[in-house]
């Protein structure tokens, strides 16, 4: 059994651990997790995990947020994985800080990244592990918003619901999406 593990983010040093990379932070943490390594490879850092038995390529498109289809769809390919074995982490602004949610489909939302999977991918239809980071900006900010760091108080949250989102990733594979679903949905992460 393989699945394909996809943070969404911007690659470069200014946008490191900024709110919109958050996919790049969770996917790094269960791949430090599971002791993988990142390396270079066709649009994207990549790195390969095995655990109970499955195989999780993980993923952090280089391509940039708006062109992320074009690095799934070349991984999809590549590894012969179907798209209801993959899934995508992706900063949601719709949800406040303290939210997870996970979902086999829905729209892209506004999502630059999502927008482009589902161009390329032709449908909506694929897991999203959607990370809340509030919507706590001025009117016309939202950018500035999302490519800003976390503030300190907000750090340790952060941390929290990182972790809880890598347990995510182990029950999408392990247990199904469904169950993955009822165990993070209606939870309300805080300190």
């Amino acid at each position: 059994m393989k699945f394909l593990i996809v943070g969404l983010g911007n690659f470069g040093n200014e946008y490191a651990h900024t709110r919109h990379n958050i996919g790049f932070d969770v996917v790094n943490a269960f791949v430090q997790k599971h002791q993988g390594h990142f390396h270079v490879d066709r649009l994207a850092y990549m790195a390969e995990i095995k655990w109970k038995g499955k195989i999780f390529i993980c993923i952090c498109p280089t391509t940039y947020m708006n062109l992320s289809g074009k690095a799934v769809k070349y991984w999809l390919d590549k590894e012969k994985i179907s798209i209801e074995n993959i899934l995508v982490i992706v900063d949601e602004i719709a949800l406040p800080l303290s939210k997870l949610r996970l979902r086999p489909g829905g729209s892209d939302a506004g999502h630059n990244g999502l927008k482009s999977l589902q161009e390329i991918l032709g449908t909506k239809d694929y897991p999203k592990l959607r990370f809340g980071i509030g919507n706590n900006y001025p009117k016309g900010h939202q950018s500035d918003f999302v490519l800003s760091k976390w503030r300190k108080e907000e750090e340790p949250l952060v941390k929290l619901k990182i972790e809880k989102a890598v347990e995510v990733i182990e029950n999408c594979a392990v247990l199904g999406i469904t169950a993955a679903m009822n165990l993070v949905n209606n939870q309300e992460f805080s300190l």
